[in-house]
């Protein structure tokens, strides 16, 4: 990513006033094969997603503890569930997502990877069907808010959230923040465009143009029972982090199991992890404590 250009948009974005509209995406469910096979290939080993993946299973490790039962949402094809079951092999993980499509690569993912403490299941983030009340320990929700249609749907899915949880449960929710200018959006859309396909990008800047506002996102999180602590990228809210407090220590075997999938990664997605750590580290969020990424 250009960081000057990226400096600059973010600078005009301190000077806008509001949110731009919000312009929800066509379709809550993906559905088109095109559209699938695209998100699914940029979240694999050494795509375009890889690195984000890893840091939303490290910065919601601390959450996750044996035992726990953890509901995934909007799971897609698995490919985020993966980095976490993978982490915590010793709690069950139950994937949720509206399309059929996607939970059958998730399967497939699944199969091939080996993983075996995670479920499948498909349902609507705003009813949760056939998961009990005070049912859940974890809820994770990671770049998947936005396919919500509005903001009452995105208030149903946090009344749900707080059904399913049992009383000391917790929630890491991370999507994109609404920006104030198209051209900032157009940015993060096209900035990687010879990394990513067609359907890809323009996937990612409907997505940009669908998400919810900063506000609207603290909002909806506060009718949870212990409201997450909220945290977003320096300078605009390119990306927010609702997160619970730590309900675990890091253990040595957790802190081996993630330095392992750091070293898995290219030296282009450690540099990009650690680059959107920096960006996140002004607003207070960083690697939870007992956590340690070296080289070498």
């Amino acid at each position: 990513m250009s960081a000057p250009a990226m400096i600059f948009h973010l600078l005009l974005e301190q000077l806008a006033r509001h949110p731009l509209p919000r312009i929800p995406e066509a379709a809550a469910v993906m559905e088109d094969p095109q559209q699938v096979a695209a998100f699914a290939d940029s979240g694999k080993d050494q795509g375009i997603l890889n690195y984000i993946y890893l840091f939303h299973a490290l910065m919601s490790a601390p959450l996750i503890a044996p035992g726990d039962v953890v509901l995934d949402l909007a799971c897609g094809p698995a490919n985020q569930l993966l980095r976490h079951a993978r982490l915590h092999p010793d709690a069950h993980f139950v994937g949720m997502d509206a399309s059929m499509r996607m939970l059958e690569l998730a399967e497939q993912n699944l199969r091939e990877a080996g993983v075996h403490n995670v479920s499948l299941q498909q349902g609507d983030m705003t009813r949760l069907d056939g998961m009990a009340a005070a049912s859940t320990d974890v809820v994770l929700c990671s770049m998947s808010l936005h396919h919500l249609m509005d903001n009452t749907a995105l208030q149903h899915c946090m009344q749900q959230m707080a059904r399913i949880l049992r009383p000391l449960g917790g929630v890491y929710l991370a999507d994109f923040g609404r920006l104030k200018r198209r051209a900032t959006q157009r940015f993060f859309a096209y900035d990687r465009m010879d990394l990513q396909s067609p359907a890809f990008t323009a996937d990612f800047l409907n997505s940009l143009q669908a998400a919810f506002s900063l506000t609207e996102l603290q909002q909806a999180a506060a009718m949870l029972a212990n409201a997450p602590a909220c945290f977003h990228t320096a300078l605009a809210p390119f990306m927010v982090v609702l997160r619970s407090a730590p309900r675990r220590v890091v253990d040595p075997g957790l802190q081996q199991r993630v330095q392992l999938a750091y070293q898995q990664l290219e030296p282009g997605e450690r540099r990009d992890l650690h680059n959107l750590l920096r960006w996140f580290r002004p607003g207070g969020l960083r690697l939870p404590d007992g956590l340690v990424l070296t080289d070498g």
